[in-house]
């Protein structure tokens, strides 16, 4: 494994690379991750980042206050990001565009391969994007789960995400797994009491690194997360007990 320490790294207007405790783990000298990270939900006025997050329950226990993330700097950075998003949607995917070029420049003159997250604290629809790097491996955690309903990119890899806040929404989640053999997420309180099987699914370790596109595809599978930062307090039914 080689060390990236050393190397000077490109500079990124919209993506950071290796500044997340859970995906960094991931990072060496087969993957580097690049998260991009907005501002979720309803934070910034006339737009929501998060098109479920009220049914799923997950607004009030967003990581977007976990680790860095609960710094005023940090937020104020994906706020300024999210506002381009909205206002200038064009200029917003030119940066993007010009910080994947760097990105995957950098990783393939190391013999990495590149790995990005462009929904780190978001859910937005970014397959356009997506198909313009097919050398790139994307992933993202969604809880719109019709987005699997599309024809989606080889290189794009949707872990569904679970949440009981509304029984009808679990209900469809659930449903989407076995319809299209996809694993599906599970916040869980006390990660010693994580169950063997949930839901008649067996449960494999989330937290032991970030890079979902490589977790067994042979049929559904739980991936166990446990709370952090404020969802640790949740009890709208998006952490289980």
């Amino acid at each position: 494994m080689q060390s990236l320490e050393n190397n000077t790294m490109p500079k990124y207007n919209l993506i950071g690379v290796g500044t997340n405790a859970k995906t960094i783990k991931g990072d060496g000298s087969e993957y580097l991750t690049a998260i991009l990270y907005l501002a979720p939900a309803k934070i910034v006025e006339g737009i929501n980042m998060c098109p479920m997050a009220v049914t799923a329950g997950c607004a009030d226990a967003c990581l977007y206050s976990a680790g860095r993330g609960a710094f005023n700097s940090v937020q104020q950075s994906r706020i300024r990001k999210t506002i381009i998003y909205r206002d200038n949607r064009k200029e917003f995917n030119r940066l993007l565009c010009l910080d994947l070029d760097k990105f995957q420049a950098y990783c393939f003159k190391k013999d990495i391969q590149p790995v990005v997250r462009l929904n780190g604290t978001s859910d937005r629809d970014f397959i356009a994007i997506i198909k313009q790097y097919p050398l790139i491996q994307f992933y993202d955690y969604t809880k719109v789960y019709n987005r699997l309903d599309k024809e989606l990119p080889s290189n794009y890899h949707i872990t569904l995400s679970y949440s009981e806040k509304h029984m009808g929404y679990a209900g469809w989640i659930k449903m989407m797994t076995g319809k299209h053999k996809a694993n599906m997420a599970v916040v869980f309180r006390d990660k010693n009491k994580i169950p063997a099987t949930f839901k008649g699914m067996p449960v494999i370790d989330g937290d032991k690194d970030d890079l979902r596109f490589l977790d067994p595809n042979d049929q559904p599978y739980v991936v166990a997360l446990y709370a952090k930062g404020q969802a640790k307090k949740d009890n709208s039914g998006f952490v289980i007990d």
